[in-house]
């Protein structure tokens, strides 16, 4: 995992009149981009990751059709009301505002990795880190297996055909040996852990664009500020 080229931004507004945001409780409203948003829900305020069942045709079909966690949020922005008892109590209280990030990742579709992609943002962001795109990295040329003896570390060989040589006048079979050697890390490592660093950027886009869009945020306001598209390129 890397910190690497994280560039975050986030910070309370200067004035409740700057960009004219303010929360209803007369403070200013706390902007943020969104990976910072993204660990202050899963970090800060430990917000849990509610992921969907899976369907239940005979349930659905005994019960009618079910709501899930994000349509109760928007319902709930559109009311203006809150819940009381239960989880919110003092010493356990989560910020709404997190619980809202919390369920529009939960709902983070198919072609964007669905549930696994919304466990990955989850779990990068409860840690501080980004995806791990292993920076500097250059696949190498080394010897497929090292060995210690007294003398030191030597490359291992293998013997790959026979040679007659003359020596001191007589001729000899000798042994050909060779030094199998590989790439370290393989190129399609490379390739594989940047393109889940891509694939991770998609789904921050998309979360980004859902909050903007869905105006359920009451104390925070999520800018466009996001990490670096392609970190490796200079």
């Amino acid at each position: 995992m890397s910190r690497f080229d994280r560039k975050l931004h986030g910070r309370p507004l200067a004035s409740p009149q700057e960009q004219g945001l303010q929360s209803r409780s007369g403070r200013p409203k706390r902007v943020m981009a969104v990976q910072q948003a993204l660990e202050w829900t899963f970090r800060t305020e430990r917000a849990q990751l509610e992921l969907p069942e899976p369907p239940d045709p005979e349930r659905a079909h005994r019960q009618g059709y079910g709501f899930g966690l994000e349509y109760v949020l928007m319902q709930r922005a559109a009311l203006g009301c809150q819940i009381d008892g239960g989880r919110y109590k003092k010493d356990s209280y989560t910020h709404e505002d997190a619980e809202v990030i919390a369920a529009t990742v939960a709902g983070m579709p198919d072609d964007l990795g669905g549930k696994r992609m919304a466990i990955h943002v989850a779990e990068l962001a409860r840690a501080g880190l980004t995806p791990d795109w292993m920076p500097g990295a250059v696949p190498q040329c080394v010897p497929f297996e090292m060995k210690r003896n007294r003398y030191g570390d030597h490359a291992t060989t293998v013997v790959v055909g026979t040679e007659r040589v003359l020596s001191r006048g007589k001729w000899r079979t000798v042994e050909v040996r060779a030094c199998p050697v590989t790439y370290q890390p393989y190129p399609e490592q490379i390739e594989a852990a940047r393109r889940g660093y891509r694939d991770w950027m998609k789904a921050l886009g998309w979360i980004k664009e859902g909050l903007q869009a869905g105006g359920m945020l009451r104390e925070v306001v999520v800018i466009e500020g996001m990490p670096k598209v392609l970190p490796w390129e200079p």
